[in-house]
């Protein structure tokens, strides 16, 4: 599959990929060696058969991509705009990460893209709410970000308001330090305001979400055909596209806090698109 003309040199590699996604407008890049699954650096960590090698043996370097949602549409949520905002940026995962692959492939360097939900659908997270592979720890391993109490991976530019998708590759890539300093600060308004009670006070990972609250509340949402709910990510404070849509106070959000002009607009869409 190579084109005849390989780059052996993993930076110029490395440059070539991030000079890609700057093109396709993705603002987010980071990359991860896949020995970096091999060390647990908390618990519990990913299991053996959720890691880069046990998918495809050939990987030596996970490419993450991050794409931001707009805060604006998602505090709409839950709402016809946010669902259809969400599967927009899921769509545009799947052809990037499809797309960096196949230049890797063309390059000689074996590659696979991983599709962003790997479910069939919410039925079946209410059966086994768990996909094959965990974009946010690829995303937390390239050093894209860190947990929060949300159980979200937080980013300084977007807070938890990203989405990421992977490349496995055979490429031995440079890797990008992990992010040190938390950037959760504790608040605890995902806790307070999540309306399915799947949160609670504590350290990512000591205390996870509760998966099947979450799955069954989406499933209530997605009757109506206005899920995913998005209420973790909406009310957290961190994250710099806060200040670029002028909206650095998130009390906001709490009941009877909500300016006027506010409330009025976010009624308006959620009256529309769903039942």
């Amino acid at each position: 599959m190579g084109s005849g003309s390989r780059i052996h040199d993993p930076d110029e590699l490395k440059k070539i990929l991030c000079d890609r996604c700057r093109e396709m407008e993705i603002p987010m890049v980071g990359i991860a060696g896949a020995d970096r699954w091999d060390t647990p650096l908390f618990h519990p960590w990913v299991p053996e058969d959720f890691r880069p090698r046990s998918i495809f043996p050939e990987t030596r370097s996970v490419l993450v991509i991050g794409l931001p949602i707009h805060l604006p549409v998602l505090e709409t949520s839950p709402s016809i705009w946010y669902r259809e905002e969400y599967h927009t940026v899921n769509t545009l995962l799947d052809q990037y990460t499809y797309r960096l692959a196949a230049f890797l492939n063309r390059q000689g360097y074996p590659s696979v893209f991983v599709p962003r939900d790997g479910y069939g659908s919410i039925r079946v997270l209410l059966k086994h709410p768990v996909a094959f592979f965990s974009h946010r720890h690829a995303a937390f391993l390239a050093g894209l970000g860190n947990f929060g109490v949300n159980n979200m991976v937080l980013t300084p530019e977007f807070g938890p308001r990203v989405r990421f998708g992977a490349v496995l590759t055979a490429a031995d890539l440079p890797q990008d330090p992990l992010r040190e300093a938390p950037l959760c600060i504790r608040c605890m308004r995902c806790v307070e305001l999540c309306p399915s009670r799947a949160l609670a006070e504590g350290e990512y990972p000591e205390q996870l979400t509760e998966k099947s609250a979450c799955a069954t509340y989406s499933a209530h949402l997605n009757e109506r055909y206005v899920s995913p709910c998005g209420i973790c990510i909406k009310v957290c404070p961190v994250g710099e596209d806060r200040m670029h849509f002028g909206m650095e106070d998130p009390s906001v959000y709490e009941p009877g806090k909500t300016p006027r002009f506010l409330e009025r607009a976010w009624k308006h869409v959620r009256s529309h698109g769903g039942l």
